[in-house]
């Protein structure tokens, strides 16, 4: 007979993904055993095998997860600006700001997303590669529908990614208490590329 489930199993693993992320973004994550990762989350190893066969599962799940969210917040904000008419340009400032306010609360797991996928399996690794590109590819969208004059398909694939290049590692220099916040820097990002695309 199958063994059920205690009514708090997620909530378990969702903070082992959350200990996991903070672990394998101080030490690395080949440097983390299933040890360190137990010791982090206060139990033994035997109880975090309840939850997880492997270290490579904690990460894949957490990765699952966090590009998941992407995808939701993508459509939430093209969702949002539809019911409210906003304009493409008012979307895509949106889809920044949203992004932004994302990366501030989860500052491990997108380190592990920049660092880690390449120790997936490559089935696992497939997943989240695929679920970047299109994360990628709606942003693209999103940008040559706010600037149709000003992004071709000639220049789309770099102007999409100076933005990534912009928003992307504000981890390593973007601290939240910090002298400009996540928001301020978010209507930065919206100005630069606001104006230097209108005057392109």
């Amino acid at each position: 007979m199958a063994r059920t489930r205690a009514p708090d199993h997620e909530t378990q693993r969702d903070q082992i993904l959350e200990l996991a992320a903070a672990k394998f973004a101080q030490t690395s994550y080949p440097s983390t055993s299933m040890s360190d990762l137990a010791a982090a989350s206060g139990t033994s190893k035997a109880r975090l095998y309840h939850y997880y066969e492997s270290k490579e599962a904690i990460l894949f799940d957490l990765l699952d997860r966090y590009t998941k969210r992407l995808m939701l917040i993508i459509a939430e904000v093209e969702g949002a600006s539809q019911r409210r008419g906003h304009d493409e340009r008012e979307c895509f400032a949106a889809l920044i700001r949203a992004f932004l306010a994302e990366y501030e609360t989860s500052h491990s797991r997108h380190v592990a997303l920049l660092n880690d996928v390449k120790y997936l399996v490559d089935a696992q690794r497939e997943i989240i590669l695929n679920r970047q590109r299109d994360v990628v590819a709606a942003f693209t969208r999103q940008l040559a529908r706010a600037y149709p004059g000003q992004v071709t398909s000639e220049n789309q694939t770099a102007l999409t990614m100076m933005v990534f290049g912009m928003i992307n590692w504000t981890f390593t220099w973007l601290k939240p208490g910090g002298r400009m916040g996540y928001r301020d820097f978010a209507e930065q990002v919206i100005a630069m590329v606001d104006h230097g695309l209108k005057g392109a």
